[in-house]
Formats: structure tokens, C-alpha cells, sequence
């Protein structure tokens, strides 16, 4: 929010805070007033309105100062006015498709398609897989959690013996990931569960990933309401 300027920033957070206050906080006419004032402070409404905007535009109002002065309320509004900011700059910077999910490909076209036709930019993650094969299922749960926390990554699997080329993915390689960027290949780990324990979880193929920095930031979380017993986002 550096974009608005030392002015900008300040007025947004004197708008913000007005509008988290209760509404018994102010008679709802003077609230209505003085939200309204920093929405659209040229905008003439009535003369009171027009009187009211001329000696806020001198000094802040005696009501307006001791709503954002009210030290006892200042810190809880202050972390939903942070939380909001960092919201609106994630939605902001969040460029592409999202996923969100692991996507089964049915052939080799589709395979082809899911690779090919994705922006430059795009991580696709492929899981070769079959089943019955040790690992692929407890990959595959693993990869649908992954995607939820990464939609701008698209995760896919596909059956080996559909991909048209069964003869190269024999039970002996899989499961197999395979990594591409702008149609091409990246990343190709075959046998891949054998970098994990046994019993494997989300946490530890994330891990493995972002050790060959196959993975991008992680998504902000969506925001909550704003209480105060909610985690403070730095």
C-alpha cells in the first residue's frame, strides 16, 4: 500500500477504522457523515453535509479523534486493517489460473493438452501412477493436498497404461513425477518414494520439492473476520 502515498495511506486507515467501529459508537447520521467524507470528500450531498465536510477538511472532528485515538480499541483494529491490506496486495499480485485441485487425465492427448496449453509461467506436476503399486495412492492423497495450498501450481495424474506409452512407466519406475514448465521438462523423478519414509505425508513431498525449488510461495491463507485471538499476519 505504498502505491497510495504517506496522505492515502493515513485516510485509508482513519476510513477503516470509522467503519470497524460499533455503531452505537457514533449517532449513525454522524457516522454516515464522516464515512462518507473520506469515500467522496468532494462530492456535495446536503448543506449540513457541505458544512461538516468544510470543518473536516480544517481539523479532524472531535469524534472522528477519539474513535482513532481510542487506544483500548487501537491495537484490534489496527491487526484487521494489516490483515485486510495484506489480502487486498495478495489478491492484487495473484496473476494466473487457479487449480486448487489434482486433476485425473483420462489419455495421452489429455496429458499432452495439460502440459501444452498452460502459460509459460505455469508448474505442471504430473504423478504417473497405477493401481496396486506401493506409494502411488498415499502420493496421490498427498499431491491433492499440496494443490489446495498451491493453485497456481497444476497438479494432474494420470494411469500409466493411459498415458500411450505404458511400456516406458512399468510398475519398476513407478510412481514417477514428472515437472514441466512452458511445455517442456524440468524435473523427471522416477521411483520417487523412495526419497521418503515408508509412511509419508503432504509435508514431506512439499519439503522435497522445494528443495529443487519446484514450488512457488506458498498461497496467503484466506482471512478471517478480524478477531483478536486470530494469528497476526506480519
Amino acid at each position: 500500500f505504498l502505491l497510495l502515498g504517506p496522505k492515502g495511506v493515513i485516510n485509508d486507515w482513519r476510513k477503516f477504522k470509522l467503519e470497524s467501529k460499533d455503531t452505537d459508537a457514533l449517532p449513525l447520521s454522524k457516522k454516515e457523515i464522516l464515512i462518507r467524507q473520506m469515500s467522496s470528500p468532494h462530492r456535495a450531498h446536503t448543506k449540513d453535509d457541505k458544512d461538516t465536510r468544510e470543518r473536516f477538511s480544517r481539523k479532524m472532528s472531535m469524534q472522528e479523534y477519539e474513535i482513532i485515538n481510542d487506544d483500548k480499541e487501537d491495537e484490534s483494529c489496527l491487526r484487521k486493517y494489516r490483515k485486510r491490506c495484506m489480502q487486498d496486495m495478495h489478491e492484487r499480485l495473484s496473476f494466473g489460473p487457479k487449480y486448487s485441485c489434482l486433476f485425473e487425465l483420462q489419455n495421452g492427448e489429455q496429458f499432452l493438452e495439460a502440459v501444452e496449453k498452460e502459460r509459460k509461467t505455469t508448474t505442471v506436476i504430473v504423478h504417473i501412477y497405477e493401481d496396486g503399486v506401493k506409494g502411488c495412492e498415499a502420493l496421490n492423497n498427498s499431491l491433492m493436498c499440496l494443490a489446495a495450498e498451491y493453485s497456481t501450481v497444476k497438479f494432474c495424474k494420470i494411469k500409466a497404461c493411459n498415458t500411450g506409452a505404458g511400456d516406458r512407466f512399468s510398475t519398476d519406475v513407478l510412481p514417477t513425477l514428472l515437472v514441466y514448465r512452458g511445455g517442456e521438462l524440468v524435473s523427471n523423478f522416477i521411483c520417487v518414494t523412495d526419497q521418503f519414509n515408508e509412511e509419508f505425508f503432504a509435508v514431506d513431498v512439499e519439503v522435497f520439492l522445494n528443495e529443487y525449488g519446484l514450488l512457488p510461495e506458498k498461497d496467503i491463507p484466506a482471512l478471517g473476520n478480524g478477531n483478536t485471538d486470530e494469528k497476526e499476519v506480519e
